[in-house]
C-alpha cells in the first residue's frame, strides 16, 4: 500500500508561482509512475502532468506546457509540481497519484491506483 500526501497549495496572484509536493510512503517509491491531476468545482478531474518511475519521461497537458514542471526525487519519496505564470483558470484542487502498471506513465485517472487527498491552489486576478 502507498499513501500520498500533497502540500504546497495556497492563494497566489496571477503571474505568481507555486511548488506542490507529494510525499509518498514506502521504500519502493521509484517503482511507481506518478501523475498530477486537478479538479475545479463543478468540473471533471483532468491530467496536468505525469512522470515515469525514473523521471526520464514526462507528459504535460497542452494547457500547462511551458508553465508547469513535474519532477521527482526518489531518494526522498517525493514528486513535485512547479507551477509558474499562474492563471486564474489554474485554480483547482491538485491531486497526486501513483500507478503500479508497467507503462512509462499514464494520462487517464482510472489508470492510477493510489491518490492523495489534494491541495487547494487559488489564483487571484
Amino acid at each position: 500500500q502507498v499513501q500520498l500526501l500533497e502540500s504546497g497549495g495556497g492563494l497566489v496572484q496571477a503571474g505568481g508561482s507555486l511548488r506542490l509536493s507529494c510525499a509518498a510512503s514506502g521504500r519502493t517509491f521509484s517503482s511507481y509512475s506518478m501523475g498530477w491531476f486537478r479538479q475545479a468545482p463543478g468540473k471533471a478531474r483532468e491530467i496536468v502532468a505525469a512522470i515515469s518511475w525514473g523521471g526520464a519521461r514526462t507528459y504535460y497537458a497542452d494547457s500547462v506546457k511551458g508553465r508547469f514542471t513535474i519532477s521527482r526525487d526518489n531518494a526522498k519519496n517525493t514528486v513535485y509540481l512547479q507551477i509558474d505564470s499562474l492563471k486564474p483558470e489554474d485554480t483547482a484542487v491538485y491531486y497526486c497519484a501513483a500507478a503500479e502498471g508497467s507503462s512509462s506513465y499514464y494520462i487517464w485517472a482510472d489508470s492510477y491506483d493510489y491518490w492523495g487527498q489534494g491541495t487547494q491552489a487559488t489564483v487571484s486576478s
